[in-house]
């Protein structure tokens, strides 16, 4: 598997997944949603294991690896999922964004990475004020909005701690086995919140399209998008991992909008503008630095 394709995997995937998210809600439980996801995703990712005749190791190391990633795949879906009763699509992408920002905080204190630059700072600062304005736009629209909002933030933190602590364990394993371990730690504590928050079976309650989603996002969004995810995280850094959800956010807006009717306000698409401007400074900060250092001797210059 070639690491662009693999990229450009994930962010066409976790374009589409929270849509996915929200129509899989609809009409089955979001605890019982989730559920299925893991499960069609494991049954199939043990099926390629078993047939391919993939190892998979279950020593310590690897095991810390599988845990590891079992806190973004539980904490960021299980968050997720609740959230998408609360809040659009689009707006649970767009806060997603913020897992570059919070994966580099988070590594600089867990993997001892440089402190942010003052281009860094700013960039920060901007993204947070455009999601201000989402925030506050889509509570206007919606009085519990921000329930779903400091929902999908616990998600994102568990998604960018998961990347962080990830990288920290040096095992290079085939990306199926990694996630059919992850998936492996993951299933109990998604049927323990499923008997805790519902536990029931209402099936003649279930719609097609709920089911539909359901079923795409067990086979693309969690072991094809997990198995991308958990490669690319083995090539690339995580906070160049993480620049997939600035590019996500624009996309699944988009489709939000088209395919399930949802709303774009003047000050929602500000606010988006004013995110991924700030994220992607945030991302390319050396390269800004480099611009406005050169663009400062120009006019030093020519003045002298």
């Amino acid at each position: 598997m070639r690491v662009p394709l693999a990229y450009l995997a994930v962010v066409i995937i976790w374009s589409t997944t929270p849509l996915g998210i929200v129509w899989s809600s609809e009409s089955v439980h979001p605890t019982m949603a989730v559920l299925m996801r893991m499960v069609i995703a494991w049954l199939i990712g043990v099926t390629v294991i078993l047939i391919c005749r993939i190892h998979i190791p279950w020593h310590k190391q690897a095991f810390k690896l599988y845990g590891f990633s079992a806190i973004g795949i539980f904490g960021g879906m299980s968050f997720s999922y609740t959230a998408a009763t609360y809040i659009s699509s689009g707006l649970m992408s767009l806060i997603f964004g913020l897992a570059p920002i919070l994966s580099g905080l988070l590594a600089q204190k867990m993997l001892a990475e440089p402190k942010f630059s003052l281009t860094k700072k700013v960039a920060l600062i901007a993204a947070l004020a455009g999601l201000f304005i989402v925030c506050l736009d889509n509570m206007a629209l919606k009085d519990d909005a921000y329930i779903g909002i400091m929902l999908i933030l616990a998600g994102v933190f568990f998604f960018s701690i998961s990347g962080v602590l990830i990288k920290s364990v040096p095992l290079a394993i085939n990306p199926i086995s990694t996630t059919v371990g992850a998936l492996t730690f993951s299933l109990p504590l998604f049927l323990i919140l499923w008997l805790v928050f519902d536990g029931s079976l209402p099936i003649e309650q279930w719609q097609f399209r709920s089911i539909a989603a359901i079923v795409y996002l067990g086979i693309f969004g969690s072991l094809i998008g997990f198995i991308a995810y958990f490669y690319v995280l083995q090539k690339l850094s995580a906070s160049t991992v993480a620049l997939v959800t600035m590019i996500t956010p624009v996309l699944a807006l988009m489709l939000g909008h088209l395919l399930n009717d949802e709303v774009l306000t003047a000050n929602l698409v500000a606010g988006a503008v004013l995110v991924i401007l700030g994220l992607s400074c945030f991302q390319w900060s050396s390269k800004v630095e480099a611009v406005v250092a050169k663009s400062v001797n120009k006019k030093r210059k020519v003045s002298e």
